[in-house]
């Protein structure tokens, strides 16, 4: 009979790596525009230092405490707050909370939270131990699920928690800044309007006129003089703001304008349908530029949301994703999915970018998955890791992450060892129409199609099965073409 581990046998320590790189946690703060130079870092419960470290060598004001390799540092408040797989080492949960709590006391803007989750725990090897279980390092792992991770948090600090990604959360002081960072993941990232007309006015004053261009491709609208950093600048040189803004708007043309403010309606639509899951903000909590935003398009709130319900409902409805997954200009359709290249998402009929939005919601950013399947028969969204995407012809899946909706989960695989993966063809119907490669990739499919390789399409769907087609027809890829191989150098199409 296996005697339980007591409290003393289990050393925390030992769950302290080293890495040659940031850690996850860090690394999505730092993507994700909330850790900057300009904001002050504390890791508690840094372990090592390496992140602390790094920052510090790049110029970030960084400072950490850990109880086995730091326990002197003070504990020190600062704008951004790491608990990175802190509390996911603690055996005992009132401790466990305690760690929380104090972590938060110091943060002065963000909380980062970060913990293993369940799809972590396999192949493991250890016993179960009070909530979670002591590996055979004598070090103790609770795994949360997502949604258990989430409770938890929020439960404890009395704050609505935002998912950076699976197992990382942000917890944030203001609720205008969780609003800002919430609306920011459904917006494309837009290029400034190419100009299509000459204008001396323009031509002048491109420097000066450069922050208003950038503006109004990020909000559809024209800004008020205090949202603009060099108005006076502005009006000195060129004229009002809206003087100015009607320059812009000849010279890049009224269509390239009306784009810009169709497709920041989309977004704003997007975030407030899918934040009607996690309960939706109340006007006065959202950012002034994001209240500004949606007064311009909707007129009010009540309007907004209205229309944002609607397209909600939209998108739960199997007929209209049906509809949508069958007229989008992306995507590659198969019988029971849609796979679209992440890059394009933005491109997708807005049902079903509140379709995928949804699983977002719930993970948030999936690092790795650059290819999002969305399911046409269940309500549910995988994301899929080709690493190799843009360097191999047909790649290999190596990772997937499923969320299924209506009552969240996830549901991890992996690939990697498998010896007959899964393989991607015709990858340009993935990618945005005006992609860098998908003129390349176009070029393959169609010599592929000449060579017959796809006349059984039930055949070539994974590694093992493509490789007999191309032998039975005597090619070879060669990069993204595809040539005669030596052995065979006699078969295939004259």
């Amino acid at each position: 009979m296996v005697t339980e581990p007591q409290p003393k046998d289990i050393f925390r320590h030992r769950t302290a790596i080293g890495r040659t790189h940031f850690s996850r946690p860090v690394r999505l703060a730092i993507e994700s525009g909330l850790l900057s130079s300009k904001r002050s870092f504390f890791d508690y419960g840094c372990g090592r230092g390496q992140d602390l470290n790094r920052l510090t060598r790049i110029g970030f004001n960084a400072n950490g405490w850990d109880p086995a390799y730091r326990a002197q540092r003070s504990k020190n408040p600062a704008d951004v707050v790491n608990l990175g797989y802190v509390v996911n080492v603690i055996e005992d949960p009132q401790e466990r909370v305690r760690a929380l709590e104090e972590a938060w006391d110091l943060a002065l803007q963000v909380l980062v939270v970060a913990a293993r989750l369940d799809i972590d725990r396999k192949g493991l090897s250890a016993e179960d131990y009070a909530d979670g279980c002591v590996t055979s390092r004598a070090t103790f792992q609770k795994f949360f699920s997502q949604q258990e991770l989430r409770d938890w948090v929020s439960t404890s600090l009395g704050a609505p928690t935002a998912p950076a990604a699976p197992g990382v959360l942000f917890v944030f002081r203001d609720e205008g800044m969780r609003q800002a960072y919430l609306a920011s993941r459904y917006q494309r990232r837009r290029a400034a309007p190419r100009i299509r007309k000459a204008d001396k006015v323009f031509e002048e004053h491109q420097d000066t006129l450069a922050p208003l261009v950038a503006f109004l491709s990020e909000h559809g609208r024209v800004p008020a003089c205090h949202e603009l950093e060099n108005a006076e600048e502005l009006r000195a040189r060129v004229g009002t703001v809206r003087q100015a803004f009607l320059i812009l708007k000849r010279v890049m043309g009224a269509d390239a304008w009306n784009e810009v403010r169709r497709e920041r309606a989309d977004e704003l639509l997007i975030y407030l349908a899918v934040e009607k899951l996690a309960g939706r903000p109340k006007l006065s909590d959202l950012p002034d530029a994001l209240q500004l935003d949606i007064k311009e398009f909707f007129s009010s709130y009540k309007n907004a949301e209205e229309k944002a319900d609607e397209l909600l409902h939209r998108a739960g409805d199997h007929d209209e994703r049906e509809r949508a997954m069958r007229s989008s200009s992306v995507g590659k359709l198969t019988g029971n999915a849609l796979y679209v290249h992440v890059d394009a998402v933005p491109d997708l009929p807005v049902v079903l970018r509140v379709y995928e939005a949804c699983a977002r919601q719930y993970v948030g950013e999936i690092e790795g998955g650059n290819v999002a399947k969305l399911n046409r028969a269940k309500p549910q969204v995988s994301y899929l890791s080709y690493p190799d995407f843009h360097r191999d012809p047909h790649p290999a899946v190596k990772q997937s992450l499923v969320v299924r909706l209506g009552n969240p989960r996830i549901i991890a695989r992996d690939y990697s060892d498998s010896p007959n993966p899964g393989i991607l063809h015709r990858k340009e119907e993935m990618l945005p129409q005006e992609h860098e490669h998908r003129e390349k990739y176009s070029r393959l499919t169609r010599q592929e199609e000449a060579w017959g390789l796809y006349e059984h399409p039930e055949l070539i769907g994974t590694w093992e099965g493509w490789r007999a087609i191309l032998a039975s027809k005597g090619v070879v890829h060669k990069g993204h073409r595809l040539v005669r191989s030596k052995r065979e150098g006699s078969s295939g199409v004259g």
